[in-house]
């Protein structure tokens, strides 16, 4: 039987760059994988980008209450319903890669867990756990729950010490109101610290 797999990091932690790279090991085995980001990260459009440049187009863009497992049994198909050729026939997918997947909705981390189990297919999501605001996303709360081999990903803090927690920035100014989904880009960024530095930051305020 296929596993999930939850590999999960605060910001900066190498989560993007990580999947890119099992998806080359795969692919250099000549085995055919998936991969997939939630509509919601527009960063990067349809695409991964992985913070050290790296970018790759993704097969599946999956929307906010989109029906994962049936998105992945139409591309596993090779069938694409709009597009001008309907159906290419295609090797079967040895692996799906989510990117980005603490965005998704309780019910497609339970799809991701059928796909592993029923479809005997491996997936290997990718995300982090809270925000910045230490609560954790439905998404990566439901993969914690579920899925059968949790791996954490580690960056480091400004300090040195192993980086836990994600601070958001808005126009460079740390900042603890807001959105829970607020999407890394021109204004908005993120900064990945340990518990100490946090709690320095936001005057002992968690959540």
């Amino acid at each position: 039987m296929a596993k999930l797999y939850f590999r999960y990091g605060a910001m900066n932690s190498g989560k993007s760059t990580g999947l890119l790279q099992a998806a080359f090991n795969y692919e250099e085995r000549g085995q055919r994988v998936l991969l997939a980001k939630p509509g919601v990260d527009t960063k990067g459009d349809t695409s991964i980008v992985s913070r050290l440049g790296v970018t790759r187009a993704v097969d599946l863009v999956i929307p906010a209450e989109g029906d994962v497992r049936e998105l992945f049994a139409q591309a596993s198909r090779g069938d694409a319903p709009e597009a001008l050729v309907p159906h290419v026939d295609v090797p079967p997918v040895a692996c799906l890669l989510v990117d980005e997947a603490q965005f998704l909705t309780p019910d497609q981390v339970d799809d991701l867990l059928r796909i592993a189990v029923l479809d005997n297919v491996p997936v290997l999501a990718y995300g982090i756990r809270t925000d910045f605001l230490t609560h954790a996303f439905p998404g990566a709360q439901r993969l914690l729950e579920v899925a059968h081999t949790l791996e954490e990903l580690k960056t480091i803090c400004r300090c040195g010490r192993k980086a836990v927690f994600n601070t958001r920035r808005v126009d460079g100014k740390i900042v603890f109101d807001g959105d829970q989904v607020a999407i890394d880009g021109e204004d908005v960024s993120y900064e990945s610290l340990c518990a100490s530095c946090y709690l320095e930051e936001s005057g002992g305020r968690l959540g």
